[in-house]
């Protein structure tokens, strides 16, 4: 199967970075109509041959019966429990999703919330805009020789514990798959 062209019309029913768009637009006919509820979305699915969503559409059994000219569910993320894949197979519809695609911005953001939180800076930015310096009650401390728990060592766990490991922190880490 081969999507693309000037005939092809994808929806995107989701934000998408205005990079993705115009990668997209390269090869097909681009719309973006985002907060769409079902009902709306059953409406005009028949008029596209792809539809890119993020967490927020739900791509359900009668949208994609709905989609008669549907030959691709993209998910611009990880998880796709919103959309009916079973519905899709069944509908000869494929569905892809980008399983690394926020995997090092959400392990970078763990560990600045690690660092963070380690470093009272919060508590200390507050205390900054409310027109206070106490700088003996923010100290926080090192994570070096700190134990981190990971819970799930997936793609974003992994990275997480990789990370944490360069700042010096043992890890301790259950996944039960």
């Amino acid at each position: 199967m081969v999507v693309g062209g000037d005939n092809v019309r994808i929806l995107v029913s989701d934000p998408l970075s205005e990079e993705g768009v115009s990668r997209l637009e390269q090869y097909a006919l681009v719309e973006q109509k985002t907060g769409l509820n079902e009902q709306q979305l059953i409406d005009i699915i028949g008029n596209y041959e792809a539809i890119i969503v993020r967490s927020g559409t739900k791509v359900t059994a009668p949208v994609i019966k709905a989609g008669k000219k549907l030959k691709v569910i993209g998910r611009a993320g990880v998880g796709v429990d919103n959309i009916d894949v079973q519905q899709a197979t069944e509908s000869g519809v494929m569905v892809i999703n980008a399983p690394e695609g926020n995997t090092i911005s959400t392990a970078e953001h763990a560990i600045a919330m690690l660092t963070s939180l380690a470093r009272n800076i919060p508590q200390a930015h507050h205390s900054l805009k409310t027109g206070r310096w106490e700088r003996g009650g923010f100290i926080g401390v090192e994570l070096n020789h700190k134990v981190l728990g990971v819970i799930g060592l997936g793609r974003i766990g992994g990275e997480v514990a990789r990370r944490a490991r360069t700042l010096g922190m043992t890890i301790v880490a259950c996944d039960p798959y």
